[in-house]
């Protein structure tokens, strides 16, 4: 078993070698002048209805000042990426990261990536063991990124979490979340940020597929290991057919969120664009 120390300078390498390749530098913020830049940043993001900000300066300000977590990665003087967060129950020894947004032009350069590794030396350092952090079922590179490059795993499907949400993202459509865990230390989340993410079971079946018109087709529940399909891009289908989106929200709900329920983990996310669950032994 490798010791809690080694984890840690382990972690810290695996950020620093992600901010490199990614051309930033990665800092935790604490002046009100950063974390306006923070907050400018995450409106540009997520263009949310002026009444509802993305999240304010006081917030930031009381978040950095307690001693959570915010930071933000640079290309020279320029911000192009910042993440949020703040400690769950003292008994969990857990940090939720409640938001993260990166510039578009930044996204392919592995900007979020070198965030996350940032996040998780951060949070080892000041002795956590887990971050969870919630994300959009529905938009396959988010459940790509956080399942099979980030090596976090799901048993917890969250419907309607956030109400009715006005910004530029997400208006129109249901707020259902999944909430993940990110077990800092588990050897399998370092294979995955190394490039190794769990694969597909062969002869795991598809509980729900998508059709020639991109539409959702319910498949077979049964056996151990399932998986469960989503659209490559559905903040198009949500602006070319709305009513296809809307069917792929409830057939998601009902597939994914009823076997997470059933007690099934999400494990990892296929190549083909499917969620990978185990249902257990005795399933």
């Amino acid at each position: 078993m490798i010791e809690a120390g080694e984890v840690l300078e382990r972690a810290r390498s695996r950020a620093e070698t992600a901010a490199e390749q990614a051309g930033v530098t990665v800092r935790v913020l604490h002046e009100l002048p950063d974390l306006e830049e923070v907050r400018l940043l995450l409106d540009d993001v997520w263009r949310p209805d002026p009444t509802n900000p993305t999240a304010t300066l006081e917030l930031l300000r009381v978040v950095s000042h307690i001693g959570s977590y915010v930071a933000a990665a640079y290309r020279g003087d320029t911000i192009v990426g910042a993440t949020m967060g703040f400690f769950g129950p003292p008994d969990t020894r857990s940090l939720h990261s409640h938001i993260t947004g990166v510039r578009p032009d930044g996204q392919v350069r592995g900007v979020g990536f070198a965030l996350k590794t940032h996040q998780r030396a951060w949070a080892l350092d000041n002795g956590l063991r887990m971050v969870n952090w919630t994300f959009d079922p529905l938009v396959s590179r988010n459940a790509h990124f956080n399942l099979a490059k980030l090596g976090a795993r799901c048993h917890v499907y969250l419907e309607s979490f956030y109400g009715d949400m006005p910004d530029e993202l997400n208006a129109g459509d249901e707020s259902d979340r999944i909430l993940l865990e990110w077990d800092l230390a588990d050897p399998s989340v370092a294979r995955a940020l190394d490039g190794h993410p769990v694969e597909r079971v062969p002869d795991a079946l598809v509980a729900l597929d998508i059709d020639d018109s991109q539409r959702p087709v319910p498949g077979e529940i049964k056996g151990r290991y399932v998986e469960v399909r989503i659209p490559p891009d559905i903040y198009a289908v949500r602006k070319a057919r709305p009513e296809t989106a809307l069917r792929w929200r409830l057939a998601v709900r009902d597939v994914l969120g009823g076997l997470l329920a059933d007690g099934a983990v999400i494990t990892g996310f296929s190549r083909d664009g499917g969620y990978l669950l185990d249902r257990g032994e005795d399933a």
